[in-house]
């Protein structure tokens, strides 16, 4: 007799949850994000008048900007590990070493232990960056622009949430554990997103291939290099000239390293070392001019133009990625323009009395940098995402050595406490004037290289499309391997489910004929 069709369940396993996994990841990203980045700035001089009188306050400075070098090696390494490690497992992991390192920072009594806290610190954030990236890949569109819109926030308001819990503080150990209460919030957060995640069907997260797995591991070569210069500079006294030399070296190599790969992925690269390298170093700079001890509205001024700026943004993320999709080649260059235009604002109204106004240049810098990294998120891969988030994160340090030879320089031969107010303001000036045409030159980088196809885009010789050729391949030779014509992340459709990505070692089952129906003899 005939065996009637298999009914398919009205809840497909995984789907029951699946809105709930949305929301409480949306909200980890919202926690976890900010968290991971605040460890960056160092802080250590705010509270230096606290700190113990037989500390090398200059040694244990260097000791407290070790969380930045850590973060950002940590960064390509995490994203090659997710190909093997579940992404809900090393956000826990990450916000577990954040949380460590907060309980440990109550028991610093020396530089070792400051040092060893402020490493724990930025890998626990080099951790949950590319991780809450993997979440959010191939989920509901809107995550990744929320991620975006984030990540950009999280970089422009990274100095003022560092320096906020130092107002009015008795002890200088609270630079080690500024943020104890969102820590274990962020890690509850993450305890319930394992939860969900398992009752969800644990569902696999998209990894990036062999290929784009090489390229992560070459970017930790010049974030390594970044590291050792940055720590000499801090430590042998270099002059203005090798610093300013080896920024902009360390800039340029990091837009080469992101000119390999496909045309759209190049576009990306570039995007991410320019909004590295700017974003951050500015608004720092522009945070500490307008502290309130140097005539600005102090924090409290601040907090209007940051929140009104991180609305726009967190706005701006969502809407492109859910409305302006393939959008690229206009919405990157406005996005970077409008950056510009941000940094020229900054020369126009800082230093200002009014914190209300500076709710221009942070809205342009925030509202640019999302726009531009979400719509390149837009038309990648993951392991292109990651890439290019591994080269940013290095870009923030490179724009810090930038920015402190801009300073170093307008420093010299300071006598007095007005000279030394008008340096610093003449410097972020300066600055500005450096990160405006550093974007102008990524705008024209990206509009010729994101174009040019690379090796790998060109079909291969017989005129052939590189898909028609592997398909048309693959038949004929049984024997052969089977080879992926697509990578996720790069055509399939929005809210699709990630394949599952075949073992390569598991062999591959033969699918026996189809045995005849007994009813087939009967009928003849």
């Amino acid at each position: 007799m005939a065996v009637p069709p298999i009914q398919r369940s009205p809840h497909p396993a995984g789907l029951r949850h699946s809105w709930l996994l949305d929301v409480v990841l949306g909200l980890l990203v919202l926690v976890a994000l900010p968290l991971a980045i605040v460890a960056i700035p160092n802080t250590l001089s705010v509270v230096a008048d606290l700190l113990p009188g037989d500390f090398d306050q200059i040694g244990l400075s260097r000791t407290h900007g070790l969380a930045l070098p850590a973060l950002m090696l940590t960064v390509p390494l995490a994203a090659v590990a997710l190909r093997r490690m579940k992404v809900a497992h090393v956000l826990v992991a990450g916000l577990a070493l954040v949380a460590v390192a907060d309980a440990a920072g109550g028991y610093a009594a020396s530089e070792l232990v400051v040092g060893v806290v402020r490493v724990l610190r930025g890998v626990g954030g080099g951790l949950i960056v590319p991780a809450t990236l993997v979440a959010v890949w191939d989920r509901t569109p809107a995550l990744r622009g929320l991620w975006a819109g984030v990540l950009c926030v999280s970089l422009l308001e990274a100095q003022a949430f560092a320096l906020w819990p130092l107002v009015d503080v008795t002890s200088w150990k609270v630079t080690l554990q500024p943020y104890p209460m969102v820590t274990g919030v962020a890690l509850a957060l993450a305890a319930a997103y394992l939860l969900v995640w398992r009752l969800a069907g644990r569902r696999p997260a998209p990894a990036p291939d062999a290929r784009e797995r090489s390229r992560l591991l070459l970017a930790a070569v010049p974030a390594a290099g970044i590291a050792v210069v940055a720590v000499s500079t801090a430590s042998a006294g270099w002059g203005v000239v090798p610093v300013l030399l080896l920024a902009g070296v360390a800039i340029a190599g990091l837009l080469a390293l992101g000119s390999i790969g496909r045309a759209e992925g190049r576009t990306h690269a570039y995007t991410m070392v320019a909004v590295g390298v700017v974003l951050l170093p500015s608004t720092a700079q522009v945070t500490l001019v307008e502290m309130g001890g140097l005539g600005g509205p102090g924090l409290r001024g601040l907090w209007t133009p940051f929140g009104v700026a991180a609305l726009l943004a967190v706005v701006a993320g969502v809407g492109v990625r859910m409305f302006a999709k393939g959008a690229g080649r206009l919405a990157v260059p406005l996005g970077l323009l409008a950056m510009v235009v941000g940094l020229c604002s900054v020369r126009l109204v800082v230093p200002s009395a009014d914190g209300l106004v500076l709710a221009v240049p942070f809205t342009l810098l925030a509202v640019g940098a999302t726009v531009a990294v979400t719509a390149t998120l837009g038309e990648i891969g993951i392991g292109a995402a990651a890439f290019g988030l591994s080269l940013g994160v290095a870009g923030v340090l490179a724009g810090y050595l930038l920015g402190t030879g801009v300073q170093m320089w307008m420093l010299e031969g300071v006598g007095s406490r007005q000279e030394l107010v008008d340096s610093f303001v003449g410097a972020l000036h300066w600055w500005a004037l450096v990160g405006g045409f550093l974007l102008v030159g990524v705008i024209v980088l990206a509009a010729v290289m994101g174009r040019r196809p690379s090796r790998e885009e060109e079909p291969p010789s017989g005129g052939e499309p590189a898909e028609v050729a592997v398909s048309v391949g693959a038949g004929r030779e049984r024997g052969a391997a089977r080879e992926p014509v697509t990578t996720w992340g790069s055509i399939a459709p929005e809210g699709s489910p990630a394949p599952e990505e075949d073992d390569p070692d598991e062999p591959v089952p033969a699918v026996p004929p189809q045995a005849p129906s007994p009813e087939d003899g009967e009928r003849s």
